[in-house]
């Protein structure tokens, strides 16, 4: 494994902390070795010792000793400009070729660009040049692309068109950490291995489906990148439409990579275009002012550091989706992201429509318990059942009923950082969890109509919620509108 980047945020919090995870479950092979690639000039032991620290920060529970004595003899660095594609890359090249030696390991790389994305065809291309990405003799390259990829459909398009020149797509892994989660991988197997659900799983008994990424804190340090990108950007075109797709999808002939793909590319071309007038009355952005989280005061968005004081970037944003096919006319998809809201939680709740209240008319109910199942993304991984039942007594009345399944409780506690599935993947050359070419463009396609509008027009009310609420009150009549209301606790 080649990681550009190596001395970076991404490489200390995920990559290796992943890779040693995967190595005590035993995924790793013993003839494995990782090349650490930045701009800084470090010694290999130095970068050892950096790394290891970094490691034992970063693991759960106590370092096991042999298992940090292997990674640490099998961890290489060589530094220098990443635009410079003799002495660097040379250097790359002939590291590669003594770590091969010395650990016997197969000429088999893959690189993990943990870089700006306006790196991508650069080195991806210097990579190619120096031999060291061209597929021969029965052993393959393989290249990891971090998100954004492009942020809109014209930047997208140019950058999956010079990869395109450079490498063949079965070798481009667009990753989107969001797929290592085990609950939305369970997806599939939830829908299409279980005959009591895909049956109701359509326009007939679906009355809306409503998927909230929520996050508490704000930008943090990352005020610079934010101010440019924004939720929308940020979020839905990757995260969001993958778990769109994974929710709304026809079943695939098979589990294999491009049949799934082929799938989720179905809805994300089904997905009804916003028009201007859509995204006035359809999309909601909102940016946050001073509040409270925890009982703690935090500043405004536009007091955080480097963002722009009269910035006009979306810290909030909610769109009312319409896939136009045969399984979802007339279905909304409400979903909706943003910094400093009331709770972290990531959840996809299906909403059923209600069951006739003929047969209830003479009894004490009112009205019926609506039934939803609700998939739990984070925190807590896990699916709940939510339907109604008798309550005791002589009369005829109703409860409403949970039934919970939770990860950790039945399975136990599995140590992750979203990343292992992926790298993993990556490795036995399984694409089903990464985005294809048409994918991205798709998605880009969906959500440039209303980059536009909300560049065209400014916000005029910004900032429009206060941290530590749910949003501003027009993601509230998005749903009012049409008669329904958010799910604002995670149950």
């Amino acid at each position: 494994m080649v990681i550009f980047g190596a001395t970076g945020d991404l490489t200390k919090r995920k990559l290796f902390p992943a890779l040693y995870n995967l190595a005590k479950e035993g995924f790793l092979p013993e003839n494995f070795a990782i090349v650490g690639v930045g701009r800084q000039e470090l010694e290999t032991n130095d970068f050892r010792t950096k790394i290891i620290d970094d490691l034992k920060g970063f693991i759960e529970g106590a370092p096991d000793k042999n298992l940090v004595k292997w990674f640490e003899e099998r961890t290489y660095y060589t530094g220098g400009d990443f635009d410079d594609d003799k002495k660097l890359f040379k250097d790359i090249k002939d590291l590669l070729a003594e770590v091969c030696e010395k650990h016997e390991i197969p000429q088999n790389f893959f690189y993990y660009l943990a870089t700006p994305p306006q790196l991508f065809a650069n080195v991806a291309g210097k990579i190619y040049k120096n031999g060291l990405g061209k597929e021969e003799n029965g052993f393959w390259r393989r290249f990891i692309f971090e998100k954004p990829f492009g942020r809109d459909l014209e930047s997208a398009k140019k950058l999956n068109h010079e990869l395109g020149k450079i490498l063949k797509e079965n070798q481009i892994y667009r990753i989107d950490h969001y797929l290592g989660k085990e609950t939305v991988q369970n997806i599939l197997v939830f829908r299409f291995g279980n005959s009591i659900f895909e049956p109701i799983w359509n326009r007939n008994f679906i009355d809306s489906v409503q998927i909230t990424v929520a996050e508490k804190l704000g930008v943090e340090q990352r005020g610079g990148y934010y101010d440019t990108a924004g939720a929308l950007r940020d979020m839905i075109p990757n995260h969001i439409f993958q778990l769109i797709t994974l929710t709304a999808m026809e079943p695939p002939v098979s589990f294999e990579a491009d049949e799934v793909r082929d799938e989720q590319a179905k809805i994300l071309h089904a997905i009804q275009p916003f028009s201007p007038e859509d995204v006035l009355h359809n999309a909601v952005r909102g940016q946050y002012a001073a509040g409270a989280t925890n009982d703690k005061k935090v500043a405004a968005y536009r007091d955080e550091q480097s963002v722009a004081p009269a910035s006009n970037t979306e810290t909030y944003a909610a769109l009312k989706i319409l896939i136009d096919n045969w399984r979802w006319a007339d279905v909304p998809f409400y979903v909706r992201t943003g910094k400093h809201l009331s709770e972290k939680y990531t959840t996809i709740v299906i909403q059923f429509k209600k069951a006739p209240f003929v047969l209830f008319r003479d009894t004490s109910i009112e009205r019926l318990t609506t039934n939803r199942i609700v998939i739990h993304i984070q925190p807590d991984e896990g699916i709940t059942l939510h339907f109604g039942a008798k309550l005791p007594g002589p009369i005829v009345n109703m409860g409403a009923v949970d039934m919970d399944f939770n990860y950790l409780e039945h399975f136990g506690k599995t140590v992750s950082t979203g990343y292992e599935r992926l790298l993993f993947d990556c490795m036995t050359g399984d694409a089903t969890l990464f985005q294809r070419a048409d994918m991205v463009e798709a998605s880009w396609k969906i959500v440039s109509p209303i980059l536009d509008v909300w560049q065209a027009i400014p916000a005029r009310d910004f900032p429009n919620y206060e941290a530590g609420t749910w949003g501003p009150p027009e993601a509230d009549q998005l749903l009012e509108h049409d008669g329904r209301h958010w799910k604002n606790t995670v149950d």
